[in-house]
């Protein structure tokens, strides 16, 4: 249900970053795409939006996308249909400020959901984006190595890739990520939001 990748015959990936902003970590992520010449996809929790709007800002004025990662990443399995809009509605409020419009897509805090959370998601109009490098685990900081390797493994035209820009210590996803968009421009991939991509699969 959450959705991992694109069919597409073009050569692109669509790099996205959760748990952000953060103000240390998501501008070196937005040095690294400008060198690239990339775009990616900041899936920003609403607390981190109201701690750090001007973070917010400078990814939205940079040219990224900002989709909704809801405001206190909580399972959204259980929550009440009421809590859930609540979390999705307190983060478009934010998302709204800093871009003039909601966010085209979603992404569940843990990936965790049910038929009755998608099926709320599919009628507010909300893709959900999973990920094709979960195994990656840079959430865990399991080494730069790790993840650069569990996530070449899932390149391929059309792939979601998932890293994280917030909570805690964040310096072996933004090297990987160095890496990885280095490699993958290089072998002609261009780095596209995840509008882009859905737009490409249609």
């Amino acid at each position: 249900m959450n959705i991992q990748m694109v069919d597409t015959t073009n050569k692109v990936v669509a790099f996205t970053f959760d748990d952000g902003p953060n103000p240390t970590y998501t501008p070196q992520l937005l040095e690294i795409f400008a060198e690239a010449g990339g775009k990616a996809t900041f899936y920003m929790i609403g607390e981190q939006m109201a701690a750090h709007p001007e973070t917010a800002r400078l990814v939205h004025e940079e040219g990224h996308e900002i989709g909704n990662h809801t405001y206190t990443h909580p399972n959204m399995t259980e929550l009440s249909d009421e809590e859930i809009l609540s979390e999705l509605s307190r983060t478009e409020e934010l998302i709204k400020q800093v871009t003039g419009s909601r966010a085209a897509t979603m992404r569940l805090p843990y990936l965790a959901g049910d038929e009755r959370v998608h099926a709320l998601l599919v009628r507010e109009g909300y893709p959900a984006l999973g990920a094709l490098n979960m195994d990656a685990k840079d959430w865990d900081m399991p080494g730069v190595q790790h993840i650069l390797d569990h996530t070449r493994d899932t390149v391929r035209n059309g792939s979601v890739l998932i890293f994280h820009d917030g909570y805690g210590d964040r310096s072996q996803s933004v090297e990987a990520v160095r890496v990885l968009t280095k490699e993958l421009t290089a072998k002609g991939y261009r780095l596209v939001t995840v509008s882009e991509l859905l737009r490409m699969g249609e």
